[in-house]
């Protein structure tokens, strides 16, 4: 009979796959074997892949690259990364090796984007496209970084105040993009995001405060749907809306000439995942060509900014179930070792889904159960996958630790749990990996950073100063 783990993962799955495969019988990601990992460092534990990230930089720009070949493409190319996604200097030391361009959305980015330039990272050349409600603080920076002569630095008109602001503490003259409010999908609560400028009133307030403005040049239209990219009608009737848009300016705006189609590039989350990101690069490149040769406009430089797309597919975080609690005829709850609201907060707050595969005991009998974190908590669980309604797992023993694996969790999860900082009852967030590989592919670890202490949280909340 087939009642191991392994024989429920081979019947669902293709498996092994390109980063998850099966190393003396315990689970390996990208090479990695995460039980010597829990062996030298215990669990929790949550680590950085470093070369995912250039991976997944490089796999981008190579479909770019190929689509505009395709379609004889007379533009450019353009890579960002969205910091917000995460701001950590390891992160943008590693993305900023594959000569990509910046995305930014506060104040403080800006002066995130001010040291790396100090240290070589960066230069006059990189393309800073500022983001987000503008107001002080945020002008004040992006106002500084153009004083101080950063040529590609262009902030993105959120709303009608903004142009003036600027004006008012730029000394000379700088590039703007305007940011599009695209409608929103039908389920959402609201119709329009509450980001960028209407799409019947760009043009009105282009002519009005840009076409006769001498301090102001328009670069870039800025269009980007908080579903993201995807192969539906939806998808392709915003963009469509957008690029009549950008022709229409472009006729009357000789600037303007980049189109920045945002971000929003799926990532995996479950063994099941497929998505032809080729054929998605194509199709838009070709769609973007097709507008523009029918309007008879010069076809756009292409900006994307991708920030879960960059980052998220290299972050891991692994727990070992403590105990199992049975609680009614059909539920039984794995109590994991740490919380699922402070370590991977989007499970809770959007309902979002992991890769999630157990590390250990793949030859053993498997069961259904529910996930549960340690916080006093109802909301404080992980109950289903995205395949599937449910979760499998080798069955509890007692004697026999059990170690599971949440994966592709490198965006927005510390950022959102507050790293460094207080968690929900006082849960100490989990010590945190690196893992690059050397000049010759080998291996190498560095703890970025320990488990909480006591003292640590004693100290944010006053009672140690």
């Amino acid at each position: 009979m087939n009642t191991k783990y392994i024989d429920l993962i081979n019947q669902t799955f293709d498996f092994p796959q390109e980063e998850f495969d099966l190393k003396n019988k315990t689970l390996a990601f990208h090479g990695i074997n995460l039980m010597e990992l829990v062996e030298q460092y215990g669990a929790p534990l949550k680590f950085t892949y470093l070369p995912q990230i250039s991976n997944n930089i490089q796999r981008a720009k190579q479909w770019f690259a190929k689509a505009i070949e395709n379609n004889n493409y007379a533009g450019k190319y353009n890579y960002c990364y969205c910091t917000k996604s995460s701001h950590f200097k390891h992160v943008l030391n590693e993305a900023l090796k594959n000569d990509i361009h910046i995305e930014t959305s506060s104040a403080f980015d800006i002066d995130i984007v001010e040291a790396l330039k100090a240290e070589g990272k960066i230069t006059d050349e990189t393309f800073v496209i500022s983001n987000g409600f503008k107001r002080a603080q945020y002008v004040t920076n992006i106002a500084r970084l153009i004083n101080n002569g950063h040529k590609n630095a262009i902030p993105i008109i959120d709303n009608y105040e903004e142009l003036e602001l600027l004006s008012e503490e730029i000394n000379d003259t700088f590039k703007v993009g305007i940011r599009i409010a695209s409608e929103e999908e039908p389920k959402f609560e609201f119709y329009t995001s509450r980001l960028g400028i209407g799409y019947k009133n760009i043009v009105p307030f282009y002519k009005s405060q840009i076409q006769n403005n001498k301090k102001v040049e328009l670069k870039m239209l800025h269009f980007f749907i908080n579903t993201g990219i995807r192969d539906n009608a939806y998808y392709w009737n915003e963009l469509t809306k957008c690029l009549k848009v950008y022709t229409s300016l472009k006729k009357i705006c000789p600037s303007l000439d980049s189109l920045n189609i945002g971000g929003g590039f799926p990532i995996k989350n479950s063994l099941a995942f497929e998505f032809d990101y080729e054929y998605m690069v194509d199709e838009i490149v070709n769609q973007i060509k097709l507008v523009c040769d029918e309007e008879g406009v010069d076809v756009p430089n292409i900006f994307t900014e991708f920030g879960s797309f960059t980052v998220g597919e290299s972050g891991g975080a692994i727990y070992e179930v403590l105990y199992q609690k049975q609680q009614n005829d059909r539920e039984k709850w794995n109590m994991i070792n740490s919380s699922f609201i402070t370590t991977l907060p989007d499970t809770w707050a959007i309902n979002k889904r992991f890769v999630m595969l157990p590390i250990n005991r793949w030859q053993d009998s498997y069961e259904r159960v529910l996930l549960g974190g340690l916080t006093c908590d109802s909301d404080d669980y992980y109950n289903s996958e995205q395949h599937m309604n449910a979760i499998y797992l080798p069955k509890y023993n007692k004697d026999k630790p059990l170690y599971i694996g949440f994966f592709n969790t490198g965006a927005y999860q510390e950022t959102i749990g507050g790293f460094g900082g207080l968690q929900h009852c006082l849960i100490p967030s989990p010590k945190h990996l690196l893992i690059d590989r050397d000049a010759e592919g080998n291996l190498t670890t560095t703890l970025f950073s320990e488990q909480q202490k006591s003292e640590d949280l004693l100290k944010i909340l006053g009672y140690n100063n």
